[in-house]
């Protein structure tokens, strides 16, 4: 995991729309930066729509949210229109980004070793640094936990 207080790799990943986003389109606001395994699964599909469900709360505090997976571009946007996610999905294919904050690796899955994406999510402040960090988050209540402890540190 990265540390708090380390500055977040830069990255530029396509969207669900082929857009290109950068973290660097985030400056001077707080992005929450999760990564996920595979789109269209249940636990991230719970995931995704619990930030769905808070993206207004996440708004209202000037925090925006974006999920990198290694899934192609097309499968997020079928993952995107599927659950109507108001937000950026970013494909990471070649999984790069997600290795530059420690989400990307080899684990074990139903007693096979894979190599993928990691349930970790980052929150980077308005000035690129790392100010919160969660490692093997459960999809269940996350998106509640991040807007409490968004509470908690006043933003």
């Amino acid at each position: 995991m990265l540390e708090t207080g380390t500055d977040a790799p830069a990255f530029e990943l396509p969207n669900q729309d082929d857009e290109t986003v950068a973290l660097s389109d985030f400056a001077g606001e707080h992005v929450v930066v999760y990564f996920y395994p595979r789109a269209d699964t249940p636990g991230c599909t719970t995931e995704a729509c619990g930030f769905r469900d808070a993206i207004e709360e996440f708004r209202e505090k000037g925090t925006n949210v974006v999920g990198i997976s290694d899934d192609p571009v097309a499968e997020l946007k079928a993952f995107a229109d599927k659950y109507d996610l108001p937000f950026d999905l970013l494909s990471d294919a070649d999984g790069s980004v997600a290795s530059a904050y420690d989400s990307y690796g080899e684990k074990t899955i139903g007693g096979n070793t894979v190599t993928g994406t990691s349930r970790n999510t980052y929150v980077v402040g308005p000035d690129g640094d790392v100010v919160g960090a969660y490692e093997g988050v459960s999809p269940d209540g996350h998106a509640d936990e991040l807007l409490s402890d968004l509470d908690d540190a006043g933003v």
